[in-house]
């Protein structure tokens, strides 16, 4: 009977002929070399919290590299950490924080593997200093080879290699070992500022963007919540406290809530006005926030184990980029598209919308924002109705296609080869030669990269 695998969410499952759980570099080099036994496509994976079939493999062979999660070593004179690649990002932040140091980027899906991070999209705009893609501090990593061999690369080593390994999805080699950059722990101070996001001018987004170490921007209804972020000495006796009730509200209480919403109350005017009742209070908590000057965490406390959070409480998401400079239009038409197709389709998403501020970053072939910084669209959902859901992604896909976004190819659900051929360019083509050059046999590439790929 073939194995199943289902993703963080329940929207993929996948059924490999093998699942192997690798302990040892040499249980992924045995699988590649023998596809009699272990068939194509090899996929590697961790707790497959991608959106998308990123890490699919139906009756071929998914290697699971939880098992291979020890700390090899942390060194504080030069700052660097290096673990093996199945380690959590939320269980290297505590062997870091044992000695009062922490990642350069602490995001927040605590869950994700240090392999995947290392050569996969990621995002976060409240602690990246300088990226919002951890793959842009690997220094170092180590892989498996689609033919069985290893191989490695470092910032002093062949970087032209890492720098296509640091978005190359394990369609290049199996990531085993991953050395980051890392400094001294940091305490973060974060403020709120509500606005009505039909007031807004493109003057003010960009006085914020400029006055802000980091900014993520929630939208509830059409008030647009800009949350600035600030290193500060001290983090203060609540902190930890603060930081615990917001990994609690994100972990569970907020999906929860959309959750009972959508599948107890069947009349559609009294659900959608109890999710308006939601945002009301989202709202408050905002303006609350505001009011008393924010909170303070420590930038490790932000990552939170989704693990133990039960289906009712968990909530999906997708994400497109845009230009700083497009963004601010971009944002008000979707505003407009939603209102649009709730009254089209009866389905609005039942969480505050997201919108990541991320700096420009050449440290990967793939990176996002390699010509220029970004601000994302960020739809998020509580959902009880794939079907509804799948059909707002494909509209939503469109409205952003059509507007120069990018799309990840992780967290973007439904992405089709346009979609990534326009907006990485050039980019595209030379990934796509560099995966056919380092795979020919096409040991790693599975139906959806392959769909992607360019010709």
């Amino acid at each position: 009977m073939p194995n199943q695998i289902t993703n963080y969410d329940g929207s993929i499952t996948t059924t490999p002929q093998q699942l192997v759980y690798a302990e040892t570099v040499q249980d992924i080099q045995n699988v590649l070399r023998d596809p009699a036994h272990y068939p194509s496509p090899v996929r590697a994976m961790g707790n497959y919290h991608s959106l998308t079939p990123c890490a699919s493999s139906d009756g071929g062979t998914v290697i699971n590299m939880t098992r291979m999660n020890q700390v090899i070593t942390i060194d504080s004179t030069n700052m660097a950490f290096t673990a093996q690649g199945g380690m959590q990002i939320i269980d290297a932040s505590k062997a870091l924080r044992a000695q009062g140091l922490q990642m350069m980027l602490n995001i927040e899906i605590g869950n994700m593997t240090l392999g995947a991070a290392a050569c996969c999209h990621s995002k976060d705009a409240l602690d990246g200093i300088e990226f919002g893609q951890v793959s842009s501090y690997v220094i170092a990593m180590k892989w498996v080879t689609p033919s069985g061999d290893l191989a490695e690369a470092s910032e002093t080593d062949n970087p032209n290699l890492l720098y296509t390994m640091r978005s190359s999805y394990g369609l290049c080699g199996i990531v085993y070992e991953v050395t980051l950059r890392i400094k001294p722990i940091e305490a973060l101070h974060f403020t709120y500022l509500p606005r009505p996001a039909n007031e807004l001018t493109q003057a003010e987004v960009d006085n914020l963007l400029d006055t802000s170490e980091g900014l993520i921007c929630w939208t509830v209804g059409r008030t647009a919540i800009f949350q600035q972020r600030q290193r500060i000495a001290d983090p203060g006796i609540l902190s930890s406290l603060q930081a615990a009730v917001r990994r609690t509200l994100w972990n569970y209480e907020a999906a929860h809530t959309a959750q009972l919403i959508d599948r107890f109350i069947a009349d559609p005017a009294l659900r959608n006005a109890l999710q308006q009742g939601t945002f009301d209070a989202g709202k408050l908590l905002y303006s609350t926030l505001h009011v008393f000057g924010g909170i303070t965490l420590l930038a490790p406390d932000k990552i939170i184990d989704y693990h133990n959070t039960p289906p009712d409480a968990r909530y999906v998401f997708t994400f497109w980029a845009f230009p700083r400079s497009q963004w601010l239009a971009t944002y008000l038409a979707y505003l407009d598209f939603v209102d649009q197709h709730f009254q089209a389709t009866g389905f609005r998403c039942n969480m505050p919308l997201g919108a990541y501020h991320i700096r420009r970053d050449t440290n990967s072939l793939l990176s996002y924002t390699q010509d220029q910084e970004v601000f994302s669209i960020d739809p998020i959902h509580a959902s009880t109705d794939n079907t509804a859901w799948d059909a707002f992604l494909q509209a939503f896909n469109d409205f952003a296609f059509q507007r120069g976004g990018i799309p990840l190819l992780n967290q973007s659900p439904f992405v089709q080869r346009q979609h990534v051929q326009t907006a990485y360019g050039q980019r595209w083509t030379q990934f796509s030669a560099a995966v056919r050059s380092m795979d020919p046999q096409g040991r790693m590439l599975n139906p959806y990269f392959a769909a992607l790929l360019s010709p």
